[in-house]
């Protein structure tokens, strides 16, 4: 084995700028594979983070008449309960309003927080009616859709549980970026204290977002939905993501496997005369083949020191200062941060390791084993059986 890598080796060097040709553009397949599912892979620990942080947290207790993908049960989606009972939990309730900012007609979803809760980064803390008569915080994405501005207010109108309107203005405390567009786009936060004797729905909430150390009990009325369920969204949305960019490098890889299938058939083709001296020498058929083969797959071997050398410093540096995205993608409805900053974990590079040097060795087996078949007597006058 280690003879066959020697003249492996010296077969691949002698072979020059062919050689070179394939070892450089697996070598971009490799550093290419790996950029795109290291920043697939960011983007999903940020995605999932800020998710758990901003919106979700350790999951979600619903009201059994709410359902949050039908706007309609917002009106009667709520349910009565005793603070005492609901521990590590942080209640919400949500109301259809609208607000008039500036001569326009918009409307939201007004949604109610204690302003002392700490499961979730929003900073209800400026909710403290201290902080104004009616003291609201909105998102980046809601302000520049109202083109609103903090300090200044806005008439706000909601209907009581009796169905009857009532207005009044609010003051904008707070404008927060976050990069979960669900709290933001269309919704503005009030306190939930307030909320309730806005409305009449005391001791009232439409769900609950619970604590890491929330433990669940059936609960009538209320419907739980475990963290993995509420990030499976997000899981679907990578999954795609991944399936559609593997399209991209498996064509590049499918090229270079393809050069390298049709250097191994010249090679085979070319050195027939040395393929008969090898068996007249004592060499197994078998021994050739593999000689050729591990041949093949140096290729990838090559490919992945040359890519080493190139992409380590392009990708640690991408890991660590991250890629920025256009402003335009955050309000697409999908958890996304400004700047992404790839994972490139272990599995992820042995597995990409793995089948380039698979995949190089089964191209360089297919043409190679045509040596079994071949006259040794005939290979050394350079001809085939």
């Amino acid at each position: 084995m280690k003879l066959a890598f020697i003249l492996a080796y010296k077969n691949l060097i002698g072979a020059g700028l062919r050689t070179w040709l394939n070892v450089g553009i697996l070598a971009f397949t490799f550093i290419l594979i790996l950029f795109y599912n290291g920043l697939l892979d960011g983007w999903n620990q940020q995605a999932k983070l800020a998710s758990i942080e901003w919106e979700y947290g350790y999951g979600e207790l619903r009201a059994t008449n709410y359902d949050p993908y039908d706007p309609f049960s917002i009106q009667d989606g709520h349910q009565s309960y005793k603070p005492e009972d609901f521990n590590m939990l942080t209640p919400i309730l949500i109301r259809q309003a609208s607000i008039y900012p500036h001569g326009r007609m918009l409307s939201i979803s007004l949604k109610g927080i204690p302003h002392d809760q700490e499961q979730l980064k929003l900073p209800t803390t400026f909710l403290n009616p201290s902080q104004g008569e009616i003291p609201v915080i909105i998102g980046k994405r809601m302000a520049a859709a109202a083109k609103l501005t903090e300090g200044e207010e806005v008439l706000l109108r909601w209907r009581d549980k009796h169905g009857t309107f009532d207005a009044l203005p609010v003051t904008i405390v707070k404008v927060f970026d976050s990069d979960v567009g669900s709290i933001d786009s269309g919704q503005m936060w009030i306190g939930l204290a307030q909320l309730q004797e806005m409305t009449g729905f005391k001791d009232e909430a439409t769900y609950f977002v619970a604590s890491k150390n929330y433990t669940h009990q059936e609960r009538n009325g209320w419907n739980f939905i475990p963290q993995e369920t509420l990030l499976e969204d997000i899981n679907k949305l990578i999954a795609s993501k991944k399936i559609s960019g593997s399209i991209m490098y498996l064509l590049l890889l499918a090229i270079a496997l393809l050069a390298i299938f049709d250097t191994q058939v010249l090679s085979v083709f070319r050195r027939q005369k040395e393929i008969g001296t090898y068996i007249a020498m004592g060499m197994t058929r078998l021994q050739v083949v593999g000689l050729f083969t591990v041949e093949g797959s140096m290729y990838s071997l090559l490919a992945m020191l040359f890519g080493a050398l190139v992409g380590i410093p392009i990708l640690s540096f991408l890991a660590v200062k991250g890629i920025s995205f256009p402003e335009v993608t955050q309000g697409m409805g999908v958890t996304m941060a400004e700047r992404i900053f790839p994972v490139f974990s272990l599995q992820l590079i042995a597995g990409t390791m793995l089948l380039l040097i698979i995949s190089a060795t089964i191209v360089s087996f297919l043409p190679a084993k045509k040596i079994a078949n071949m006259n040794p007597v005939e290979a050394l006058k350079g001809k085939l059986q």
